[in-house]
């Protein structure tokens, strides 16, 4: 039997999670159940990704009883009633992200503490001092595996942003691996910053090499002080190399306290604001999150910087609950 192509999983996972929506939403509508269980039985991939979605449900603390639902409680009535007007409020497309944000934000949470040598929590900067004098500043909700050896000095950067002050050793370069993309160094001052579909590099001082090997060609780049690199490692940009330039004192504007954003995406500012709120952060509109923003934004309130960046472009920030942000333009 064929395995399962990416996307034929993540259309896979997406269903599952409207699913999940829809059953609590009409937990009593049969014809909605009859549909549920023909999707359900229709493929393995699908009652897979129902098991799974199921499960990580669970482990964020909102487990139902698995399909078919027993009829609504008196307490699951006022969460019912709730749910309709969320969804009267966002629909079902935003509420399908909604929960699938709350997967990717609290699921991994678990392995990462077991790989992880150093990490902070949302909010939180942390100073590690590396066994050869070098200082790590890992940024907020960010993961460092450290692995030094006689010939070379390693950081695998499991997620986030952290800023590296690099003791000189050219016996041994300093290599930070985030994902695919290899950052290599002598001695120098640099920022790293990975996501979802990108590795983003930025030199304060010095000398930097990036590469990207899985790219065709291979990514070869050489960056000094000011310089900044978007390296695309998954989705459309895939592959795909941005190069800028700026003032190099502005290279992680964070640890004081800024994101300072010249022609960034949506996306990629929320993204940088959410390792800032103890809570999910979820852009429910896709072509907002393409939007261009230009900015200085304060770090140290993050909801705040949200608004800024939504008002830009005629958008809401809606606080759900004190662990849920909603961006739209509904």
């Amino acid at each position: 039997m064929a395995e399962p192509s990416d996307s034929a999983e993540r259309r896979a996972s997406k269903e599952a999670t409207d699913w999940l929506i829809a059953l609590r939403d009409d937990p009593d509508d049969a014809a909605l159940q009859a549909r549920f269980e023909a999707w359900h039985d229709a493929s393995p991939a699908h009652a897979m990704a129902w098991s799974e979605i199921r499960h990580v449900d669970g482990v964020i603390g909102h487990a139902r009883p698995a399909a078919p639902l027993s009829p609504p409680s008196p307490v699951r009535l006022e969460g019912h009633r709730k749910r309709r007007r969320l969804r009267a409020r966002l629909g079902v497309g935003a509420l399908a992200a909604v929960a699938a944000c709350l997967i990717l934000v609290f699921a991994p949470g678990v392995l990462l503490q077991l790989r992880a040598s150093h990490l902070t929590a949302a909010a939180e900067i942390r100073a590690v001092q590396l066994e050869d004098g070098s200082v790590v500043q890992l940024g907020p909700a960010s993961a460092i595996d450290v692995a030094f050896d006689s010939g070379q000095r390693r950081v695998l950067l499991l997620k986030g942003e952290a800023f590296f002050e690099v003791r000189p050793d050219t016996a041994r370069p300093f290599v930070v691996q985030s994902g695919e993309v290899r950052t290599t160094v002598v001695g120098t001052a640099f920022d790293v910053r990975l996501t979802d579909n990108a590795t983003h590099v930025a030199v304060r001082s010095g000398v930097v090499q990036v590469a990207f090997d899985a790219a065709t060609p291979p990514v070869r780049e050489e960056l000094t002080a000011g310089d900044m690199l978007r390296v695309g490692t998954s989705g459309p940009t895939a592959g795909q190399v941005k190069r800028g330039h700026g003032a190099p004192d502005e290279v992680a504007a964070w640890l004081g306290g800024q994101i300072v954003a010249r022609d960034r995406s949506v996306a990629d500012i929320v993204d940088e604001l959410r390792r800032y709120h103890r809570g999910a952060v979820v852009i429910a509109d896709d072509g907002l999150a393409r939007e261009r923003v230009t900015g200085v934004y304060n770090l140290a309130d993050p909801l705040a910087a949200l608004r800024a960046v939504a008002s830009a472009h005629a958008a809401t920030v809606r606080e759900m609950t004190p662990w849920l942000v909603v961006i739209s333009r509904h």
